[in-house]
């Protein structure tokens, strides 16, 4: 298979549905893209109904492109990340992977202009976190929700009001930054360096103001990470957590037990800020962001120092900070609600707490006018309790 047959595959499978974020190739299956959140196979001529191991194979080795790093890291550790270019048209990020003896192949489609933190209508404390001068901020989700996207519009913000130094490393390189106000040097994974680790010692001798961490894979990427942030850098990472609580507990988690106390004492006067995400499903299609945002005051730090207790939860300290641009989960799918941009269902399926959301949900409908209960001709009965 030539590169030209690769490319014509690829734009057939982008243009053939609109939204689409992600390509998949799996043997049995047809060729697939996620559109709107939702894997829908793509006509071809000749039509292929399955592809067979052959095929994403040899499609998988046409992406890697002889690259003997690459092939080497697929055969020894089962899978490889890269990127791709489509001349003309899109980026990807190329992750093949091996099952059952076979190769699988998912591209995301990389979009091709920065983001702004308008384009994106995320929540105003995006904006407060530009101002910050040190410590650690953290955006943290399943893969796919968004995170790297909103670092992006983040970073922008940055680029265009700061002259400062700025470092990051990825895995690959997603969004080109252009050189505005501040500098910019984006380093990959597997060209520019070979571990977070030691791309970010390395970074910490580059005099950055602002250095992002692709992903805090491991304690050493960690540690390190504390130590940059404790000298006076902003540290800008991703980890796959669902909420804020979690996110301390898995970065606890990565060290032994009896360097716990030291950790949660660096972790409570490091950490600026902690932000969760999760795409949820738009009314009319389409798919729209909810954050849990935690910043740091006294409880949070006091939360951290001394993990979770009744009362002093995260949940409850966020959800009595919202005044201070904190925002629940909860929250926030109520405020979705409210304007119309998703699904009751939506809103109680991806509720962290069912009934506080149903609550607000009922109130809403109250307000709009509409029926909170499905139970019908309900009548006193002036009756009960009289002589007959």
């Amino acid at each position: 298979m030539r590169q030209q047959q690769i490319d014509h595959i690829l734009s057939r499978m982008l243009s053939s549905h609109d939204d689409v974020s992600d390509l998949n190739m799996t043997v049995d299956k047809p060729f697939q893209v996620e559109s709107s959140g939702q894997l829908v196979p793509v006509p071809l001529k000749p039509p292929i109904e399955k592809l067979t191991p052959f095929q994403t194979e040899i499609f998988a080795l046409n992406l890697i492109g002889g690259d003997r790093r690459l092939t080497e890291r697929l055969l020894t550790e089962g899978s490889c990340d890269s990127s791709y270019q489509l001349a003309g048209k899109a980026r990807f990020r190329v992750n093949i992977f091996s099952q059952k003896g076979c190769y699988s192949i998912v591209m995301r489609q990389l979009a091709t202009r920065v983001p702004t933190i308008e384009d994106l209508n995320l929540p105003p404390a995006f904006s407060k976190m530009t101002e910050e001068r040190n410590g650690i901020i953290l955006v943290t989700g399943a893969t796919g929700t968004g995170k790297t996207t909103s670092l992006a519009a983040f970073l922008n913000e940055i680029n265009e009001q700061k002259s400062v130094h700025m470092v990051t490393l990825e895995d690959p390189v997603e969004y080109m930054h252009s050189q505005k106000k501040a500098t910019f040097n984006q380093r990959e994974l597997g060209v520019d360096f070979d571990s977070f680790a030691s791309g970010l010692r390395a970074a910490l001798r580059q005099a950055p103001k602002v250095v992002l961490v692709g992903e805090m894979r491991d304690r050493e990427t960690v540690e390190i990470g504390l130590s940059a942030a404790e000298t006076g850098h902003l540290v800008v990472s991703t980890l796959h957590t669902v909420d804020s609580g979690q996110t301390i507990n898995r970065i606890v988690g990565m060290f032994e037990q009896e360097e716990e106390k030291q950790i949660r004492i660096r972790l409570a006067d490091t950490v600026r800020w902690i932000v969760c995400q999760r795409l949820l499903p738009k009314v009319g299609g389409g798919r729209v962001a909810a954050f849990e945002i935690m910043g740091s005051n006294l409880r949070v730090k006091d939360s951290i120092l001394n993990g979770e207790s009744e009362g002093k939860t995260f949940y409850e300290i966020i959800e009595g900070s919202q005044a201070f641009g904190m925002m629940t989960f909860d929250q926030c799918i109520v405020d979705l609600y409210k304007k119309d941009l998703i699904e009751e269902e939506t809103a109680m399926g991806y509720a962290s707490r069912k009934p506080i959301v149903g609550r607000a949900v009922d109130s809403i409908k109250s307000e709009r006018g509409e029926k909170t209960t499905t139970i019908e001709d309900l009548a006193i009965d002036d009756g009960y309790g009289k002589k007959r």
